[in-house]
């Protein structure tokens, strides 16, 4: 049974592969007509790769047994016809799970030890270290052996209160906002894993979906990354609630520190919707029951009515396990499914064509206009060639000494551009130095030794809440610098449109101010960290700790991502208008070559003029190749052209 969701997703990857064939076709392109460079040919391959490895995420939050992992089973794993992540009354996600494909490795489960919060890593870190995680291979074929080893996402283990402390499970002064279970006085029981990896050869999770299952709130606060990177980069959240209860005071908890802030699409889903099945009601009264409950919740959560869903995950499972279409219906899975197909993936598409064009769509649009100005030229020397046939070696010498003028003055503006091009340079590598590793760290760490000194707990908030207000201050003086470089590649495009009738090309655009807009946003979450009553509570170098784990180390990935797309940019400014100018130059050098040749041979007009149409008919098909490429780009067909040889002029009579 394929569901809406299936099918979009495969349209999805079907656009994906299309978008990848149009670059590798328009990199071709470059190679075969020479207008490939090295700076050009790893943008390219590096836009390939990121399509290739481009992910989906889902996130699925909640309080504890609200039926996240019911639901995940239900849209995701009911063809292996049983649960195949483990779901029951109480709390069982014990850690958060990434499901996904990966292509390179048989079917597999990594396990993270949960020790490894002693250590100063994230868990993004810890990702490309292989070494500190359990791996459990998986068998696909045996339902047994798959229902043993899911089993291993709810283990537990039992630790003293210290230990529980020291991993920082356990606040005797919040003991309700932690998972551990009290057992037998000072022994406690705690996740025994930190986070799981499952790859699972699934049809959406091969085609790029990745499932973000977590645990409730108490595990949301004791893992920053989960709430200050993985959620907030998810596509799109399902926030699940029971729909017999509404909206919890818990579950308002969770939706406003961990959802609402989050830049995504949200989504609320009121589970359980069969305990609504009263069969002593009519369905009219039934519906106009969930009704009212969708409109409370919608109103409560601030989200579009048609943003909040009702369901059964558990008898969609069960529907789809039976493939009981009538039972499938009424669970309403798939109207949740169709919001998802309809909504979220042509939302991520959109912003993957976005990061195309930006990447690449300057480049194509330059080659196009390279292509267009190699037409011109071509057509105007035709027309020139068509005057002078059968006329004397006299007019001919008049057309060279002009060009030769002509390239002269080019050369003379070519030089100030190569000036410009050299300042561009320089400039940008004075950005760059500020945004090199030892000079962000030395940012980052400003201030480290007031912050762990700090005696009293005001302190202690004021030094950190500098920190960041210093760390706004940098990303605010990096972008205005970054500005004023624009400013001089806008100077020089509009200087050679204005002076020479270059196409009016846009720059590549540069956009570092998201980068200080989460800088700024990460200023506030450090006020609500220092105004947290959990941290409060908790003693002084575990708060540093999490502090530098979590904020600190966001704020060194937003310099990190700013340092990037900074040197790309520096790297592409140029390239469009530079190209235009190699073809210019080498448009001029080619007629003067030209035009002195027939000034020594003028009955070489009509072979000149022949040369010509066979460059204007290959011009054209170039043409409509790069169209083409330009069409994939954009999502749309393109019928390829005939091109049909253009008549010559007609020779004038002397």
């Amino acid at each position: 049974m394929t569901s809406q969701l299936e099918q979009e997703v495969a349209h999805y990857q079907e656009w994906r592969t299309q978008m990848i064939s149009g670059i590798e076709s328009y990199k071709s392109w470059l190679d075969t007509n020479g207008y490939a460079d090295i700076q050009q040919s790893l943008r390219i391959y590096d836009l390939i790769e990121s399509l290739r490895n481009d992910r989906m995420t889902l996130a699925f939050l909640a309080e504890f047994s609200r039926g996240k992992t019911e639901l995940i089973n239900a849209m995701f794993f009911s063809d292996f016809k049983q649960r195949l992540l483990p779901s029951n009354v109480g709390r069982t996600t014990m850690c958060p799970t990434e499901i996904f494909h990966d292509p390179a490795d048989e079917p597999y489960i990594r396990l993270l030890p949960i020790e490894t919060r002693k250590r100063q890593e994230s868990v993004g870190a810890l990702k490309r270290q292989p070494v500190e995680w359990i791996k459990v291979r998986l068998d696909i074929d045996s339902r047994d052996e798959m229902a043993k080893a899911m089993k291993h996402l709810v283990e537990v283990k039992t630790v003293s209160l210290d230990e529980a402390k020291s991993l920082g499970l356990w606040d005797e002064n919040d003991p309700l906002s932690t998972t551990v279970v009290v057992k037998d006085g000072d022994q406690v029981e705690v996740p025994a894993w930190r986070h799981a990896i499952i790859s699972y050869p699934h049809p959406l999770l091969k085609s790029g979906l990745v499932v973000l299952d977590t645990p409730g709130l108490n595990a949301l606060g004791t893992e920053p990354e989960l709430t200050l990177s993985m959620i907030p980069n998810a596509h799109a959240i399902l926030f699940l609630l029971a729909i017999d209860t509404g909206v919890t005071k818990s579950d308002l908890e969770v939706w406003q520190k961990y959802v609402q802030p989050a830049a995504t699409r949200r989504i609320a889903v009121l589970n359980k919707i069969d305990l609504m099945w009263d069969e002593l009601k009519t369905g009219e009264q039934i519906s106009s029951d969930v009704d009212r409950q969708i409109d409370a919740t919608a109103n409560m959560l601030m989200l579009p009515r048609s943003h909040v869903m009702a369901v059964s995950a558990q008898k969609a499972l069960l529907a789809r396990v039976r493939d009981d279409n009538e039972l499938l219906l009424k669970s309403g899975i798939q109207q949740l499914e169709h919001l998802l197909a309809s909504e979220i993936i042509p939302a991520k598409q959109e912003i993957m064509r976005a990061a195309v064009q930006r990447e690449i769509g300057t480049m194509v649009a330059a080659s196009r206009t390279a292509v267009a100005n190699q037409l011109t030229a071509t057509h105007t020397e035709l027309k020139e060639l068509a005057g002078m046939s059968g006329k004397s070696r006299s007019m001919a010498q008049s057309m060279v000494a002009r060009l030769e003028a002509d390239r002269t003055n080019y050369q003379a503006t070519v030089q100030a551009f190569r000036a410009t091009y050299n300042t561009v340079t320089g400039q940008g590598a004075t950005l760059l130095k500020q945004l090199e590793d030892d000079s962000i760290e030395a940012v980052l760490n400003k201030d480290r030794e007031f912050i762990e000194g700090a005696w009293t707990t005001a302190g202690l908030w004021k030094n950190m809440q500098m920190l960041f207000q210093h760390f706004t201050s940098v990303s605010s003086k990096i972008l205005n610098f970054a500005n004023q470089i624009k400013g001089l590649v806008d100077m020089t495009y509009a200087h050679f449109h204005e002076k020479f009738g270059f196409a009016k090309l846009v720059p590549p655009s540069l956009n570092l101010e998201k980068h200080t807009l989460t800088m700024t946003g990460l200023q506030a979450t450090a006020r609500q960290f220092c105004k947290d009553p959990v941290n409060v509570a908790k003693y002084k170098d575990f708060v540093v700790v999490k502090f530098y784990e979590s904020l600190v180390g966001e704020a060194r990935q937003v310099f990190e991502m700013t340092r990037m797309d900074a040197e790309s940019w520096i790297k592409s400014a140029l390239n469009p208008l530079n190209l235009q100018i190699k073809e210019h130059e080498q448009v001029l050098s080619k007629r003067l070559e030209n035009f002195k040749k027939i000034r020594d041979n003028i009955s070489s007009v009509e072979s000149r003029m022949k040369q010509l149409e066979t460059q204007r008919v290959v011009l054209e098909q170039q043409r409509e190749v790069l169209a083409r490429i330009q069409a994939s780009l954009d999502g749309e067909a393109v019928e390829p052209a005939v091109i049909e040889p253009a008549p010559l002029p007609a020779p004038a009579t002397v």
